[in-house]
């Protein structure tokens, strides 16, 4: 089958977004399928940009370019949930975040205010005439069940090489790999350090537009000798980490899906979120693969203490965590049988 993926791409701009993206191409390709991808650049400001692609979407006939027929079109990302084609299927990743979930009504100026309703209007419009919709999560379901009045099956992918991670000994430190962006929210885990009277150390991974803060609000409040910035680790580094720590934090605010959810499960690791974090509270069940915390920097530090003071249980937590994992079936063979069917 001849199958074309549509996604957005900012470039140099990397994340799990790209993964999902390139993994599923590369699953339809394993699995026997002619797969090619077409991304747009996507740009947040000006909003006029942003309907400029929109126009360029709902213009866009995709059935037989240049004559070359396409069997399916997969849309992943707004606008090109837009483009047309008579077996068009919707993966929702998550939808123009800025004008549903992360909308504030008070702070809206009118232009952005018109974006929403511009938005809202062309997503009811180019989602409900897709022959399938799917969403990457429970999470990202309800929300277009919320702001849409549409339905969609979450449909759930694995994380990059699912396969390579496992677990070690625990020391002790609890990992949270991440952008440092405000939604991901290290800033609250080094917070909870100043509460913590376990010795466990922090290790945060990653780069990005909150990092600096992040590094002169660990000194601020004296916690900098048990904080570790690690910076970009590699893959195999990432596996290392992961395997020896007693504990894995990730608590963003409404994540849409969460691939550090599924790596600490994978490397049989407990995982602290948050109660409004979104797509973790779909795989940690509360005491018994890991806690669900007020986003509180005082809770959070109790329940890492528990976690510290009791190795036995924190490691059955793990285990359970993996199993739960296994459990729920995971791969990409089911999600482009799924995809296709």
């Amino acid at each position: 089958m001849r199958v074309l993926v549509a996604a957005n791409i900012t470039p140099f701009l990397h994340g799990g977004a790209d993964y999902h993206i390139l993994g599923l191409v590369e699953a339809l390709r394993r699995h026997g399928h002619e797969a090619e991808l077409l991304r747009l650049p996507f740009v947040f400001q000006p909003e006029a940009d942003i309907e400029r692609l929109m126009d360029f979407c709902a213009a866009t006939d995709l059935s037989a370019p240049n004559g070359q027929h396409i069997d399916t079109l997969i849309s992943l990302q707004f606008p090109e949930f837009a483009l047309r084609h008579p077996n068009h299927v919707a993966w929702v990743m998550h939808q123009h975040r800025a004008v549903y979930e992360l909308y504030d009504e008070a702070r809206a100026d009118p232009t952005l205010a018109a974006l929403r309703a511009r938005i809202t209007a062309f997503d009811n419009q180019a989602l409900g005439a897709v022959k399938k919709r799917f969403a990457n999560s429970q999470r990202v379901a309800a929300r277009l069940s919320q702001f849409n009045g549409l339905e969609a099956e979450p449909l759930y992918h694995p994380p990059a090489g699912a396969e390579r991670f496992h677990c070690a000994p625990a020391e002790p430190y609890i990992f949270y790999p991440s952008r440092f962006e405000t939604l991901k929210r290290q800033s609250l885990l080094i917070e909870a350090a100043r509460h913590m009277r376990s010795p466990l150390g922090i290790l945060l991974a990653g780069e990005g537009g909150q990092l600096s803060a992040c590094k002169a609000l660990a000194e601020r409040l004296g916690v900098g000798h048990r904080v570790r910035f690690l910076g970009r680790v590699s893959e195999a580094e990432k596996h290392a980490f992961y395997a020896h720590a007693t504990v894995v934090f990730f608590g963003p605010f409404d994540e849409d899906y969460g691939y550090i959810t599924l790596e600490a499960m994978l490397s049989s690791k407990p995982v602290v979120t948050c109660t409004d974090s979104g797509g973790p509270l779909e795989f940690v069940l509360d005491g018994e693969t890991g806690c669900v915390v007020d986003p509180q920097p005082e809770a959070l530090a109790e329940a890492l203490d528990r976690l510290h003071a009791d190795a036995g249980r924190t490691a059955a937590m793990g285990r359970a965590g993996r199993a739960r994992y296994d459990s729920l079936g995971i791969g990409w063979g089911p999600v482009v049988a799924r995809l296709l069917s």
